[in-house]
């Protein structure tokens, strides 16, 4: 079966099956290839941050190309889901921008952060999902279908929403534009995915050919922000990278812990939340880095270049944690489109 852009849809499928299997090996490639090519990036631009940190004003552009990519790689399911499931797909969404922003500003208070950093970590917590999410939710026997449409929609709200609730809970920390904030998730954001979209529509067959190469791209792509991120602050980072560390790891495992409790408490079944931890505890931290990097100081931008690397190495973990605790007899795992799979913000 086929769905309007000619594309097989996606089938039901046990996990042991061979389809199941590449794609399986295709997500833990993935998901350990693109830390390690993060902390290289990283291991550069503390050894040669003279070279990179000029690059600063292309970090908007970049973060563009990885939207557009993210674009090309949606279909309509992304939006069915949405209509399917709207309860759950709102309880992920209001946990996502509830959970993650909160446990930003009650971290940055706790750790008695300094203004540059506290925001930067409040920023982290009010950006959208990040869709490396659906790979490890696709590790962990998890809703894939779900986490998909979470991902999906909260990217498309983040014009509306991020800018404000930086502004609610960091306003009295740093100057918070709001209203320009808003334009530059337009542009870097919004704008980028429809015209993926667009161009996925306009040009399906050709598209389809290039799926395997996008998530490269993407990973790339973000990976040269986090270089010209820590480039920028290389000297800020050694004395601060302790305190940024911790405080990553902290909103990264609360989200995870509490996104999965969420839904918990929902009685959603298992599998959604699994999907609901990573959707809560991961975020798009290209675009954190992104705002940082335009609205405030290089230093601010640091909790995002951590974040980049740890929720893609604590979500491997955690996902092949789950994947064992799943109890066989499952039902049969939903696997994404072919899209799907290939998409990554991380």
């Amino acid at each position: 079966m086929r769905d309007s852009e000619g594309q097989v849809a996606p089938a039901e499928v046990m996990t042991d099956g061979a389809g199941t299997a590449a794609a399986d090996r295709t997500a833990r490639r993935a998901v350990t290839v693109f830390p390690v090519l993060v902390l290289a990036a990283g291991a550069l631009g503390m050894l040669m941050p003279a070279t990179f940190a000029g690059g600063s004003k292309a970090v908007p552009y970049l973060l563009g190309v990885v939207m557009f990519c993210m674009g090309l790689t949606m279909t309509s399911e992304d939006f069915q889901g949405v209509v399917k499931r709207p309860w759950a797909v709102a309880l992920g969404l209001v946990a996502h921008y509830v959970i993650m922003p909160g446990l930003g500003w009650a971290i940055a208070d706790l750790l008695d952060l300094p203004p540059a950093l506290a925001v930067g970590v409040i920023l982290v917590g009010c950006t959208p999902s990040g869709t490396a999410s659906n790979v490890v939710t696709f590790l962990a026997k998890g809703d894939v279908a779900l986490s998909m449409s979470v991902a999906t929609v909260s990217t498309l709200l983040a014009p509306l929403v991020t800018p404000y609730l930086v502004l609610l809970l960091a306003g009295h920390m740093l100057d918070v534009e709001a209203g320009p904030m808003v334009v530059d998730i337009l542009k870097t954001v919004l704008v980028p995915v429809v015209a993926g979209l667009l161009v996925r529509r306009l040009a399906a067959p050709v598209i389809r050919r290039c799926l395997p190469a996008l998530p490269w791209l993407s990973a790339g792509t973000v990976a040269v922000i986090v270089l010209i991120v820590v480039a920028a602050s290389a000297s800020a980072l050694k004395a601060a990278a302790a305190i940024v560390f911790l405080a990553v790891v902290l909103h990264n495992a609360f989200g995870l812990a509490l996104g999965y409790g969420a839904a918990r408490l929902a009685h959603l079944d298992p599998a959604a939340r699994r999907a609901m931890a990573f959707e809560v505890g991961m975020q798009n931290s290209g675009l954190a880095a992104s705002l940082a990097a335009t609205y405030f100081t290089p230093l601010t931008a640091l909790p995002a270049a951590v974040f980049s690397v740890w929720h893609n190495l604590s979500g491997a973990v955690v996902a092949a944690w789950m994947n064992r605790r799943a109890r066989p007899g499952r039902p049969p795992v939903r696997l994404p489109s072919q899209g799907g799979m290939n998409r990554t913000t991380w």
